[in-house]
């Protein structure tokens, strides 16, 4: 069994190429310059893009030092990079967890939590935030495509590839993420006794050489070719 450490590492690795946007971004606050007399009248909306922005700084802090780590060739630098990723994540996801805590509705803020979950390691809970995102607003791209992370992480194939035929249909780059991420878990299970059997792994890298070959084959089709978005 591998180390809780080892495995957030392996996280990071699998997640090095959509580093830099779990989706959403900032939202337009009334500004950092707040007093605290104003801080106390803000609405609950107000508080929760507060904590919302707050976030998404925390969350870019996070993906910026996993993208070091996976450049990284010395073991110390490496790991301390993964170490300020993993803090980073974790302070993200109680500033997400707050935003959904003071405004339910706030999709983003959802799907967040279930970003900074996932790159924790934290697989169902991840799920559980994609799917209330999803549930708020069913054609959020973005979500589609970090639950087939999750689903990844689970090793829950027929579901991965739902979500990519799903985001293929409406959106062709983050299914092109997801399918390179697709073939990141297939090299990394090739290499380790994972719990998935060799004919399950190879049926799916075999999918997955086959849709790369469909997308490749479709892009000019589209009038936007792999950009090509909802």
């Amino acid at each position: 069994m591998r180390s809780f450490k080892s495995t957030f590492i392996s996280i990071l690795f699998l997640s090095a190429g959509t580093a830099y946007g779990a989706g959403g971004g900032s939202m337009p606050s009334m500004g950092g310059g707040m007093s605290s007399t104003e801080s106390s009248r803000a609405t609950p909306e107000e508080q929760a893009v507060t904590a919302y922005n707050s976030g998404v700084h925390a969350v870019e802090k996070a993906d910026e030092q996993s993208a070091d780590a996976a450049r990284q060739t010395d073991a110390k630098k490496q790991q301390k990079s993964y170490d300020k990723a993993k803090s980073a994540y974790a302070a993200a996801l109680k500033k997400f967890t707050r935003a959904t805590e003071l405004n339910p509705a706030m999709f983003q803020a959802w799907n967040y939590v279930g970003y900074s979950n996932r790159r924790l390691g934290n697989y169902e809970a991840a799920l559980t935030a994609y799917d209330r995102a999803l549930t708020l607003k069913p054609d959020y791209a973005e979500a589609i495509e970090y639950r087939g992370h999750a689903y990844l992480g689970l090793n829950r194939l027929g579901e991965a590839k739902q979500a990519y035929l799903a985001l293929f249909a409406g959106n062709r780059k983050l299914a092109a993420q997801l399918l390179t991420a697709m073939q990141a878990w297939v090299g990394e299970h090739r290499g380790s006794s994972s719990g998935v059997d060799g004919a399950s792994l190879e049926a799916f890298a075999s999918w997955v050489n086959e849709r790369s070959t469909i997308a490749s084959q479709t892009a000019s089709l589209t009038r936007e070719g792999a950009t090509a978005a909802w």
